[in-house]
């Protein structure tokens, strides 16, 4: 497996940035994974000389099935860098044979969040608690601001034809800015409140990275793990980068779908029915407790996209995902208290549908970083993707 932090902007990435839309990164993308660039040795006459080594062939990974997966805003990069490979037309190098992107941001995230935050409140009130007046004033403005009939309209099966594109306005309408009013009033109930995990309490947790929620927090004497410097010299990256999980910018271009500078079409638009169409491998799954981004938001974009001659999925998901794997992480914790034989296996933990190269999963008991909360789904989608099995 190879982790890519990317692009230019995050991480321990070095150099200003100058994407203004995703096929600049995806570029980018093309060139490392074609290209290591190494530094020549100081014996070398002309220091500056740098040394373009083919590392697919260094580490004997040509002719590899190519794998490409990410998370949350990764829903852009993914589909963009995977169609990329896709024109190379070189399968010694690039030979893309599926894609996997969790809880992602394949459409206009921004109104399909509105349009999907009351539903959510209304199924999860018992562990986000907010009282009757909030909620009946959210449920008013969910009506007054079309949502409901949005809703009623678009997520069907099969799909209502086109959806016609909304604009949320927040700073010109308010009133219909329904998320982040669910986003702000959160914390005043739960100090810990966590937008990709809300079923979390007090206290925040101890977080390796040092992102436990939205809050950039870590415990006394834990720094963020890749802000280590014995970290940082292990792994030979610079250390006098300060490491974040998140930074930016990473996109210098003026508004775009999204407003972050980002001025690519969603990837529904184009490059993603071509990743599923030329690979009838690629999974898309979202946490049903993510509130940062929601179920019904990736799935309206879904049944807003076109894909092998047809538009979404002609039928509902309803085929449950059955999770036999006993837990492995805590089997020593569980004998050691006397749990034996109580770490079996989860029974359903999630819903799938499959049509025309794309599977969709909704993983039940996780929010927004799947792998993390819930490991064994996680490990299913994989052996998924990676044609181990047939369905999840």
């Amino acid at each position: 497996m190879l982790w890519v932090e990317y692009p230019v902007g995050v991480g321990f990435s070095r150099g200003e940035p100058t994407a203004t839309n995703e096929e600049d990164p995806a570029d980018e993308f093309i060139q490392f994974f074609q290209n290591f660039q190494v530094q020549s040795p100081a014996s070398f006459s002309e220091p500056e000389v740098v040394l373009i080594l083919e590392y697919q062939d260094i580490f004997g990974i040509n002719d590899y099935s190519i794998y490409v997966t990410g998370e949350s805003y990764a829903g852009r990069y993914v589909p963009y860098v995977a169609n990329a490979m896709l024109e190379q037309n070189d399968t010694t190098h690039f030979n893309l044979s599926g894609a996997l992107v969790y809880d992602p941001c394949i459409g206009s995230f921004d109104y399909t969040n509105a349009i999907s935050v009351y539903p959510f409140v209304e199924q999860n009130n018992n562990i986000l608690g907010f009282n009757k007046t909030f909620v009946a004033d959210l449920a008013a403005r969910d009506k007054a601001c079309g949502y409901a009939q949005y809703r009623e309209d678009f997520l069907q099966f099969p799909a209502n034809g086109t959806q016609p594109p909304l604009y949320l306005n927040a700073t010109a309408d308010p009133e219909c800015d329904l998320w982040d009013d669910v986003y702000l009033n959160a914390y005043a109930v739960n100090p810990c409140f966590n937008v990709y995990e809300p079923n979390l309490q007090c206290p925040l947790l101890s977080d390796p990275l040092g992102f436990p929620s939205d809050l950039i927090y870590s415990y006394p004497g834990l720094p963020p793990y890749f802000n280590r410097s014995d970290v940082k010299k292990a792994m030979h990256a610079p250390e006098d980068t300060d490491w974040a999980l998140c930074t930016g910018p990473v996109f210098v271009g003026k508004g775009g779908p999204q407003d972050r500078g980002d001025l690519s079409a969603d990837p529904l638009q184009g490059v993603l029915p071509r990743v599923i169409e030329a690979t009838n491998r690629v999974l898309i799954s979202n946490g049903a407790l993510d509130l940062d981004l929601l179920t019904n938001g990736t799935m309206l974009a879904i049944q807003n996209m076109t894909w092998n001659g047809k538009m979404g999925f002609q039928a509902p998901p309803n085929r449950s995902i059955v999770i036999g794997l006993a837990d492995l992480q805590y089997q020593d914790v569980f004998v050691s208290s006397g749990f034996v034989g109580l770490s079996d296996h989860q029974g359903v933990m999630g819903v799938q549908h499959f049509e025309r190269g794309l599977m969709w999963a909704e993983t039940y008991l996780s929010g927004h970083m799947q792998p993390q909360f819930q490991p064994r789904s996680s490990y299913r989608h994989l052996q998924w993707l990676l044609g181990r099995i047939d369905t999840l």
